[in-house]
């Protein structure tokens, strides 16, 4: 008796999406950089030592190193809320409060995360562009030996911010200094870091380690990879146990080798820089487009890969219909547009395009 297998449509193991649709909604839409993708099937074959003891783990070492300087420490992660749940717990004893702007991440997107996971006390500071200063610093910087207060110890931002802007490395080092002047630490959420550098056109150290941040979360997927992030020890003496708090916050990945390689095509070469410096300078030519179209009003300077607007009642909805984007602040029909490191030239023209076309409709 000859039994026969039933196979699934061909259609079903191969694409289900229109390559041809474009959006700039999030650097997260975009694809996995081929350059990415050949190293991960160059690492694909044979076997290697699992959970970090394999020579892509030892290699993302020696080029972090190169890129930060000797006697830093890197730890692969999956995803970037690991990443700074991890950076903070690393930081903070458990009655520890870390001052982020009301707008980082780690407030807004991340589903309470740090104070579920990490139980750490989130102590919000408004700004208008997304920037922590010292003095901004200083309005939650207070109450130490207050047993009824969680304790201010910790510092995060981000580079770039969730509005777009850039810190300067002086403005970072001026907030490190102060922040370890009252005995405190500081994290920077680098997620998207590659893009400050292009921005800045300085080494990454400039503004992290040199600069006085303590502890960084090394964004990767917004930059071209498939998946992951590292965190970096810029200063190991102020993180403790983070070889442990991986493991225990679920983030320590067993086929590590995978996450490394990503890493290794990204720094081993410029592939970050040139990837992140392209964004950068589609967000560029869409902010130089719409700055001259009656109706949109840019609301934060343009400095990595994304562009931020208010427009008319209505003309959102619409212009959703071709191009995927999201809302920043509904209420103030503000938008945000952002660039990957595959967005051409054709894509942010045509979006340009649909932008006059529905505003001339309203």
């Amino acid at each position: 008796m000859t039994t026969t297998v039933e196979t699934a449509p061909a259609a079903t193991a191969g694409r289900l999406h229109d390559p041809a649709v474009r959006g700039f909604a999030s650097d997260n839409y975009s694809g996995v950089h081929p350059e990415v993708l050949a190293a991960l099937a160059a690492a694909n074959e044979g076997h290697q030592v699992s959970y970090g003891e394999d020579d892509y783990t030892a290699r993302l070492q020696v080029l972090m190193e190169e890129h930060f300087g000797a006697g830093i420490e890197c730890f692969p992660v999956f995803n970037g809320t690991g990443a700074n749940v991890l950076s903070l717990q690393s930081l903070l004893p458990r009655w520890g409060a870390a001052i982020c702007a009301s707008t980082a991440h780690i407030n807004m997107d991340e589903n309470g995360a740090p104070e579920r996971i990490g139980g750490i006390k989130l102590l919000q500071v408004p700004t208008t562009d997304g920037k922590l200063t010292p003095e901004l610093i200083d309005r939650e910087a207070w109450g130490w030996g207050d047993e009824h207060r969680a304790q201010p110890l910790a510092v995060s931002i981000t580079q770039t911010t969730e509005l777009g802007t850039c810190y300067t490395p002086e403005e970072v080092r001026a907030i490190a200094d102060h922040v370890h002047a009252k005995g405190m630490k500081l994290h920077m959420d680098g997620a998207r870091l590659a893009n400050a550098a292009a921005h800045l056109d300085v080494p990454l150290r400039t503004f992290t380690r040199d600069a006085g941040v303590d502890i960084l979360s090394f964004g990767g997927t917004k930059n071209g990879l498939l998946f992951g992030e590292v965190v970096v020890a810029l200063n190991p003496g102020a993180a403790q146990g983070l070889v442990y708090l991986r493991k225990m916050n679920m983030q320590l990945a067993s086929k590590m080798r995978f996450m490394s390689a990503q890493f290794i095509a990204l720094l081993e070469g410029d592939l970050w820089l040139r990837s992140a410096r392209h964004a950068n300078a589609m967000a560029a030519r869409l902010r130089a487009a719409v700055d001259g179209i009656d109706g949109v009003e840019p609301t934060q300077k343009t400095e990595s890969n994304g562009v931020f607007a208010m427009l008319p009642e209505g003309v959102a909805d619409r212009l959703r219909e071709s191009f995927r984007f999201y809302d920043w602040n509904e209420a103030a029909r503000e938008v945000r547009w952002m660039c990957s490191f595959d967005t051409s030239e054709e894509d942010v023209d045509s979006f340009v395009a649909a932008i006059k076309r529905e505003l001339a409709a309203s």
